[in-house]
């Protein structure tokens, strides 16, 4: 108990910080499985996300704190039917916290609203570490907050499982999006079970058919169980949107704009069969 509230009492900015150093600083070392430019300016462009995003949730994360405070002073969800050990409880709340965002994912790929906001992160045709913090601010600080709101409610989770959950999925992200090389024996082992980087990496294939699979942040069961797992090659996959490929639909101005704006989706022929 006391080594969880060391790591919960950690300020989640440095933890961020200090992911984004250590895995930028293995890219510009290591050998990259895909070619890449303008490291800097690309490094630049997302990190303005992620203060746009940490200023807009000064607000929004006292709201959704409270709100889940609010919800188990009353004991509403389903957890609260029943008696668990606090470290099971613990656990078994981190994993509903992620699957109730695998099918809010799910969402954002199929509602035209929800897919304004999200495809921003998709629209990365270099994806590295710095991707993690490529979302647009509205769709974190308001949908994604509202997403956790409503998990908590039905299933009974409480602030401490959420930030948990947050520490491990933010480890999961930069891991994810890095661009290394990754042993192949992951996906046959660990990638049974969690998210490895080859998983997300078909999830930022420019078609749509991979586009729309592989949702799960930690835990790649929700995909296997529910139909939505595809795994292909690395050399075959190709990043970004087709409609965001242009250089100037790369920049933060552009994209903080774009899902106010009408950009027609297209797909490839691949898409089409």
């Amino acid at each position: 108990m006391e080594i969880l509230n060391y790591i919960l009492g950690i300020d989640p900015n440095y933890i961020i910080i200090g992911l984004l150093a250590f895995f930028y600083t293995l890219e510009q070392v290591f050998d990259n499985p895909f070619a890449f430019k303008q490291r800097g300016k690309h490094l630049f462009q997302n990190i303005l996300f992620q203060i746009v995003f940490l200023a807009l949730n000064l607000f929004f994360f006292t709201i959704l704190v409270n709100c889940i405070e609010w919800l188990n002073t009353k004991k509403i969800g389903l957890l609260y039917l029943i008696k668990l050990p606090f470290w099971i409880r613990l656990i078994l709340s981190v994993m509903l916290f992620d699957f109730a965002t695998y099918w809010l994912h799910r969402a954002s790929h199929k509602i035209p609203l929800l897919w304004r906001l999200h495809r921003v992160h998709h629209s990365d045709t270099q994806m590295d570490s710095s991707t993690t913090f490529r979302f647009h601010p509205i769709e974190l600080a308001i949908v994604y907050q509202a997403g956790n709101i409503v998990a908590a409610g039905i299933f009974g989770l409480d602030v401490t499982s959420l930030a948990l959950y947050y520490f491990i999925v933010y480890i999961f992200f930069f891991i994810e999006h890095s661009n290394l090389n990754y042993p192949n024996c992951l996906n046959r082992t660990l990638g049974l079970l969690f998210v490895m980087p080859d998983h997300h990496r078909v999830h930022h294939h420019q078609e749509q058919v991979y586009t729309d699979s592989n949702f799960a942040d930690i835990f790649i069961i929700w995909d296997r169980l529910f139909g939505t797992f595809k795994l292909i090659p690395v050399n075959q996959m190709k990043y970004g949107l087709v409609e965001f490929e242009e250089e100037k639909q790369q920049s933060f101005l552009y994209l903080m704009k774009s899902p106010f704006i009408t950009i027609k989706r297209e797909v490839s022929d691949n898409s089409k069969n």
